[in-house]
This record gives structure tokens, sequence and C-alpha cells, in this order.
């Protein structure tokens, strides 16, 4: 077998990174990936079933793989929207019981399209629930020290239950301690070292998990998918989705293994998983070669590629080529509309927990 070479994610950055490459001067920068190429072509099944549970009921829903795409495909835009309603629900109970709104603070530094993009998707999404947002904006040559004063502000602020920097910093300030800096009560982000840990360990819990993760085993809970005693395999081993997704499996009791750059193998081992989570941004390089028939894929990967025939000049692609795997797995996430909206979904949820433990209410 020809050798796969693909990278991993590897910083904090990364997520907040996955919907486009760079800017410049205003403009999407496509990038040159290595890899197969973003074209997929078809590819024979066999036949399979699974039994899958609607995410709105109790009635269990059999998919059958057939040579004509038959995965059930996994509508995120859909289960967040739902989730997105219940935190709103939420809100206004905790509002109405004890006069307290959540409240979610972002550190926004420097002026890149794609960053302030994200800030503003994230405070439309805080008032479509009812969660007060903060702001704040700093220039791209502010200090660490200033960053790390508001940190310290939004720490101390007892409106405030939930504080994201924005990433990537500019590169004279040293991320780690700067989102070491957040305390681990309000670092609804998940990434704080000992949250982590906590995650890591048997017995423990952390206060919060990191939502893009977090979003992926939701929505494989809310679409019935039995994740005990199953082979999953993680493809990619970031901090913050692959190694997290990776724990997350595991307190669910399956047998994970991770797959990542320096894996032999990689199509074979990836090929015996039942559930597979794919999150390396490199596009189409899951082929339909590499999925188990009946398998579960959740697609993490949001890629550009070229394609003349859209207005932008380019489409969004997963990790997994959607094409073959529709033909393959029993049930598949699309991108986009899989598992992208569940990471704010998720933060939202994380920011009204801490809300709630912070006035002790379940």
């Amino acid at each position: 077998m020809a050798s796969m070479i693909f990278t991993d994610p590897s910083s904090a950055a990364a997520i907040h990174r996955l919907p486009f490459a760079r800017f410049n001067n205003g403009l999407i920068s496509l990038r040159q990936f290595v890899g197969p190429p973003h074209v997929c072509s078809p590819t024979p099944t066999l036949p399979q079933t699974l039994s899958l549970r609607s995410p709105r009921s109790s009635r269990f829903i059999t998919a059958s793989m057939a040579t004509e795409p038959s995965a059930k495909v996994i509508d995120g835009k859909s289960v967040a929207k739902q989730i997105r309603e219940e935190i709103s629900a939420e809100v206004l109970k905790l509002k109405d019981a004890i006069g307290v709104v959540p409240g979610l603070a972002v550190i926004l530094v420097g002026d890149r399209k794609d960053s302030a993009t994200y800030v503003r998707n994230k405070k439309k999404a805080c008032e479509s629930v009812g969660i007060n947002s903060f702001e704040v904006h700093l220039p791209d040559d502010a200090s660490e020290e200033e960053v790390l004063k508001f940190i310290s502000d939004f720490n101390d602020d007892p409106t405030v239950h939930g504080i994201l920097v924005q990433l990537p910093l500019p590169s004279h300030m040293n991320e780690q301690n700067i989102l070491n800096a957040v305390t681990i009560e309000k670092d609804v982000d998940g990434f704080h070292p000992l949250n982590i840990g906590r995650l890591a360990m048997r017995g423990r819990e952390p206060l919060f998990v990191p939502c893009t993760p977090k979003g992926c085993i939701e929505l494989l809970h809310r679409y019935g998918v039995d994740i005990k005693g199953k082979r999953a395999v993680v493809i990619g081993r970031s901090n913050i989705v692959g190694m997290p997704a990776a724990l997350l499996l595991q307190r669910e009791d399956a047998t994970v293994t991770i797959v990542h750059s320096r894996t032999k193998n990689p199509e074979e081992i990836t090929r015996q998983a039942d559930i597979i989570i794919s999150a390396v941004g490199q596009p189409n390089m899951v082929r339909g070669s590499w999925i188990k028939p009946g398998a579960v894929i959740i697609d993490v990967g949001i890629n550009p590629v070229e394609d003349a025939s859209s207005p932008r000049g380019y489409r969004l692609v997963g990790d997994v080529c959607y094409e073959e795997a529709c033909k393959i797995a029993a049930v598949v996430t699309p991108v986009p509309g899989g598992v992208g909206p569940m990471t704010i979904a998720m933060l939202l949820s994380n920011t009204l927990c801490s809300a709630k433990r912070a006035y002790n209410i379940k």
C-alpha cells in the first residue's frame, strides 16, 4: 500500500483555523495538500445493516448498505439547534430562579478576518440563547501583559462564567502562558491542563470538556449509536480534538486506537473500526477502502479545495471522502453541516454549566 502523508493539528490554534486557510489581503488562500485528490471515485460495497435511534425519539432506524448512497446522514445543524433551544430554556430558568445570566468573555488579539468572524459568530450564538457576551479586541502589537490583565479581570468578575482566548495569538505571545492564566473554573474551552488531566483519569471528572470532541460524542448519543465495547479509531492526536476525543471514547468503554502521522498501515487499522472520528485537516484522505461496511463516521475536518464551479472559487470538504463513505458506512456526518455547528453549541453548554456550578445549581 502506498504510504499516506497527513498532518495532525497539534496546537490549540488549529481548531480555530479549521474552516478556512489563512487570509491574505482579505482573500482566502487555498492550501496545497499532500495526499489523495479531492475528487472521489465510486467504491463497491457489501450489504450491511445497523440499527440506530432517531435523535428526537426512541424509534430505531435501520440503515442498509448498498451500492447506492444509503448511509444515514447526521444533521449537525438540527441537533445543534435543538441543543441551543434547550440551553435557552435553562438560561431563562436560571434568570427567573436567582436573577443570574451566564456570561462569556472573548479576547481577540489582532485583525485576522477569520478570527473576527469566529468571534462574531460566538457573540451571535450567545445572544440567540440569552447568554451575555463580553468582547475585548486588542491590536496585533498588544503586549502579553495586557492580555493577561484582561484575563485576570475576567477571572475575578462574577458576571463572567466563561473565558475564551481566540486563537491563534500573535507570534510574540506565549500561547501556553496565556491559556494557563484562565482560571480552571471558567475554562469553557476545556484546554486547561487540569481539565485534560481529569478527563484522562478514571474516577475524576473535568469541569469542562473541549467543545469539538464533546460535540462529536453528543452526536453519537443523540443518534443512538452504541459506543460500549465497539472498536473506535481516532485519526489525529491534537490536544484539542484527537486526544480528548480518544479519552471520551475510552470513558464510553470503547476500545480505542489513535492513528497519526507516524502510524504504519493507517488504512488497515482504520478499516477495523466500528466508529471513526477523523480530525487531521487533509481533504478526502479517508477513502472508501479505509472504511468497514456499516461503520459510523464522524468527520471533524473542514478543508477548502479549489472548485471553479463555486462562486467563491472553492468548496469545503472533510477528511473523509463523503461520496465513497455514503456507500459503505451506516452513519456519516457531512461537511459542512455536521460537527461544525456542534462546537459553538457545546461552548454555550459549557458556559451555562459554569454559571450553574458557581451557584451550586444542578
